[in-house]
């Protein structure tokens, strides 16, 4: 009797613990219908899943072609819900563009959204960090002519992303802004590698002259974040180059953990709103 009163415990402990690991999708914010996918990546070596969001009109309107919005996080236990789940009720109520969201399901999250770092306690955070290169690297070489060749899309790419996958974010726009056209970093943790993002980007900044892209911060209520974040803001604001539309909105009265499912909806009504209204 102790022995299966011990395993009812364990049993229990292991439930919540698990409750605690996976988000919970909110009860009002079903998943959208979507198409999930693997594709088997020779850079990462692994296979990893794809979940796409295809706007409502997508079927009947068949040589119409869609932008496309990437997201690291975009398992359906992660964020992919959320962001399909926005974008659908925004082109829906004709608040934004029809629009193709493409979310890249996490294996080792931590090892792909961030950078090398010379900092001893950023590498505790995980077995396995600074494989960001090769990712972007995936997501540029395999995942896009591959989302090209399954589906009708435009030439119109952006990311969305938060926290460490905002700090990829933020690094992919310094170093290859070629890859998409918009970049939206919410809460980035630019704190990696002693904020090398930020001490780096005014010299980066006017490598790049001709920059012709958009870029949307933003930061809640959290000193580590919010503190660098207002200090690239005031590189862009000495530095950016004409063709760089930039937006930085803090936060306060939000924090880490709310600033995405909070802000996303209207950041994304904000960037893709319909090109003319009625």
């Amino acid at each position: 009797m102790q022995k299966l009163m011990k395993l009812a415990v364990l049993f229990l402990f292991a439930a919540i613990v698990v409750a605690w690991a996976v988000p919970a999708l909110a009860v009002d914010e079903p998943v959208p219908a979507h198409e999930p996918f693997p594709i088997e990546s020779r850079g990462l070596k692994e296979t990893r899943h794809i979940n796409v969001y295809l706007p409502p009109s997508y079927e009947a309107a068949g040589a119409v072609r869609y932008p496309v919005l990437y997201m690291p996080d975009g398992g359906v236990q992660e964020d992919f819900p959320h962001i399909a789940a926005t974008v659908d009720a925004g082109i829906r109520v004709g608040e934004m563009r029809p629009m193709i969201v493409v979310g890249i399901e996490n294996t080792e999250r931590r090892r792909d959204v961030t950078g090398p770092t010379e900092v001893e306690e950023d590498r505790k955070i995980a077995p396995r960090v600074g494989g960001s290169a090769v990712f972007r690297d995936f997501i540029r070489d395999e995942l896009m002519p591959e989302v090209r060749r399954r589906y009708r899309v435009t030439d119109e790419t952006a990311i969305i992303g938060e926290s460490l996958a905002g700090l990829f974010i933020v690094e992919t726009f310094f170093l290859e802004p070629e890859m998409f056209d918009t970049y939206i970093a919410l809460s980035p943790s630019l704190w990696w590698n002693h904020e090398e993002l930020v001490r780096k980007a005014g010299e980066r900044l006017k490598a790049r002259t001709d920059l012709r892209k958009t870029l949307y911060l933003s930061s809640a209520d959290e000193e580590d974040i919010a503190s660098a974040a207002v200090r690239l803001a005031d590189v862009l604001r000495a530095g950016a180059p004409a063709g760089l539309h930039w937006e930085y909105k803090p936060r306060p009265d939000l924090t880490h953990g709310t600033i995405y499912r909070a802000l996303a909806p209207q950041v994304l009504r904000h960037l893709f709103g319909p090109a003319a209204k009625d």
